[in-house]
């Protein structure tokens, strides 16, 4: 189980130096849609470099124009780009082509997607889904809310074979009602980075992990 570092609503230099202190505790580090949007390219590039060691995610959030996107993340060092499940499946379709093409990973964003895309979306089983609870209902409910939405929208996967993230105000106090759905990944943002100590938080986050496995952080 991954821990995904969401960077978004800082400067280039903010999100390096909150990436740099919690560094030994989260696995993949994903440049957020408002840094792409306020920065380009060059937040992806910088942090490529800065952690050369970490799995980079563009969450480029992708709806169209998606070789010439997909094309711009691939070259500036990303790993994954996001593209979203609501785009025509030629879109898709191509976000999938590209990743192949450059031997990287796509994430399918679920929000705001039907059963109906959903199902069409299953037949890419390389792809990472990514069941997501938007910014703005976040802002509007709770974090438990957040939580209960997560947990309703996993049901939809039943046995699956795919690749599953998580993301929407998930914190440690809702992890676990979370983590017995087993998810790949755990994208976990404000959590983190609007902690009063960032590094304790991802630390404690790191902790529970551990612990719902049952694995000592020695072995």
């Amino acid at each position: 189980m991954k821990i995904q570092l969401a960077l978004d609503r800082m400067t280039i230099e903010e999100a390096v130096q909150l990436a740099e202190q919690v560094r030994p505790y989260v696995d993949w580090i994903e440049v957020g849609t408002s840094m792409i949007k306020e920065f380009g390219m060059e937040s992806v590039r910088v942090l490529r470099t800065r952690f050369p060691e970490k799995c980079i995610v563009a969450d480029m959030k992708t709806f169209d124009n998606a070789a010439y996107e997909f094309e711009m993340c691939y070259s500036a060092g990303a790993d994954v780009a996001t593209v979203m499940g609501a785009a025509p499946l030629v879109t898709v379709e191509t976000c999938m082509e590209m990743g192949t093409k450059h031997g990287k990973q796509v994430m399918i964003d679920l929000l705001h997607t039907s059963e109906i895309q959903r199902k069409m979306l299953s037949q890419y089983k390389e792809a990472i889904f990514c069941v997501h609870v938007s910014k703005d209902q976040q802002e509007k409910g709770d974090q438990q809310q957040s939580a209960d939405s997560l947990h309703s929208m996993l049901k939809m996967f039943g046995e699956r074979e795919q690749k599953i993230a998580l993301a929407g105000g998930i914190s440690l106090k809702s992890l676990p009602a979370l983590v017995p759905a087993n998810p790949d990944i755990l994208i976990i943002g404000s959590a983190i980075t609007k902690a009063a100590v960032p590094v304790t938080a991802a630390s404690s986050i790191r902790e529970f992990l551990f612990s719902w496995k049952g694995v000592s952080r020695d072995e």
